[in-house]
């Protein structure tokens, strides 16, 4: 008969016990220094930051930068996320986002469902959309974010971002290195109908006869559109546009690709435009007369639509490039023609350019129609809507 060693059996089972709370600390242990092992600032855009993309969109439930991760929790159109794992489901998290002079500082909190899964979690960030409206350069800005997991606060990390000029329109980007995603709606953004130097423009525009009033397509009258654009071409004639070919930034990526355009503001005061500029410039004071606008883009170059009637049954086009092409101060002043003099009249210069304007850019249109249509890259048919409005709001300044 064998004997039972009852001191022996207790101690192997409290060695037992031991080794098993030990192997549970040990995983707990893991599982913390895994997270922070994993815990990285991440956005979608190579660390750049555009303010015309947040401010354009700020008010409004779309989201055109889509998460390259499925598996997110927060708000993406912060643009600043934290990667992390999760070690156990439900897991509370609290993230700490320092103040910068872009944004304040703010606190966010998520639990993150399921376990060891890791997540893209997008905080908080309170804009200072002053601030960004104000940027007309590239500026370094450091973004420092701490986590807090379940009362324990891992290491703070820290990574440096380029906030973009506000006069830089976000193209596209590149998400898992061959994916690439037009943003090219964010042209909208630079359609500004709402500036208050509108009405002033509109006030000469008035001045100059060409029209007794904006109706928009209130006038059935056959003609009557192309006689209120060509008023507004009329006018920024007389202002001296000229054309500048400035589009270039100093954004250098593989991730994003972008445009400099020139505000409606920037535009009138250096009454300079390329085609960008005068595309989105003409749409802003097409839309104040609420007639609708089409900015068309082709690889290079961007001109001016407008559908002529409230169906959308026929379209024309403007090269606002042309604008510049003509000095009306070498001509007289229709006011000031009298019946000896010989010559043309700025209003008939004027006419004459935008006529020309308008067979140019109804050609190119036609050439290129297909492709325009097609989604390809490079080519873009993009109505400002109330549709589109719903998605992107002009930037102002």
């Amino acid at each position: 008969m064998i004997k039972i060693n009852w001191e022996f059996r207790k101690k192997a089972a409290l060695f037992i016990a031991l080794l098993f709370f030990l192997v549970i600390g040990l995983i707990y242990i893991f599982n913390l220094s895994s997270l922070e092992s994993d815990f990285e600032i991440t956005d979608e855009l190579g660390g750049n930051i555009f303010p015309s993309a947040i401010l354009s969109v700020a008010t409004t439930d779309v989201q055109v930068i889509q998460p390259s991760d499925s598996v997110y929790v927060g708000n993406p159109k912060s643009c600043i996320s934290v990667r992390l794992k999760s070690h156990s489901p439900y897991t509370r998290i609290r993230i700490n986002v320092a103040e910068t002079p872009f944004f304040s500082h703010s606190v966010s909190e998520f639990v993150l469902e399921k376990p060891r899964t890791e997540y893209t979690v997008y905080p908080d960030i309170i804009w200072n959309y002053e601030a960004l409206k104000n940027n007309v350069q590239a500026t370094p800005v450091s973004i420092a974010i701490s986590v807090e997991l379940v009362g324990k606060d891992l290491t703070q990390r820290v990574r440096t971002f380029s906030v973009r000029s506000i006069n830089e329109c976000l193209l596209g980007y590149v998400s898992h290195g061959t994916d690439f995603h037009d943003t090219s709606v964010f042209f909208a953004a630079y359609v500004n109908e709402d500036n208050p130097m509108i009405d002033r423009l509109l006030r000469e525009a008035l001045n100059t006869r060409i029209v007794n009033r904006f109706l928009g397509y209130q006038n059935s009258r056959k003609g009557s559109v192309d006689k209120q654009v060509y008023a507004l071409w009329n006018v920024l004639q007389k202002r001296n546009f000229r054309y500048s070919s400035v589009s270039n930034t100093s954004l250098s990526s593989n991730v994003v690709y972008s445009q400099r355009v020139r505000t409606f503001d920037d535009a009138l005061e250096s009454s300079q435009i390329n085609c960008v500029d005068g595309s989105v410039l003409f749409a802003s004071l097409l839309r104040a007369i609420n007639i609708d606008p089409i900015l068309v883009r082709t690889p290079g170059h961007m001109f001016v639509g407008y559908y002529t009637d409230r169906g959308h049954k026929a379209m024309h086009f403007l090269e606002t490039t042309m604008i510049g092409d003509v000095d009306l101060d070498d001509f007289f002043p229709d006011e000031q023609l009298d019946s000896t003099m010989v010559g043309k009249s700025q209003n008939q210069m004027s006419l004459i350019t935008f006529d020309k304007s308008k067979e140019y850019a109804d050609e190119k249109y036609k050439q290129n129609e297909t492709a325009i249509h097609s989604g390809r890259l490079n080519y873009m048919f993009l109505e400002i809507s109330k549709e589109v409005r719903r998605k992107i709001q002009p930037i102002g300044k």
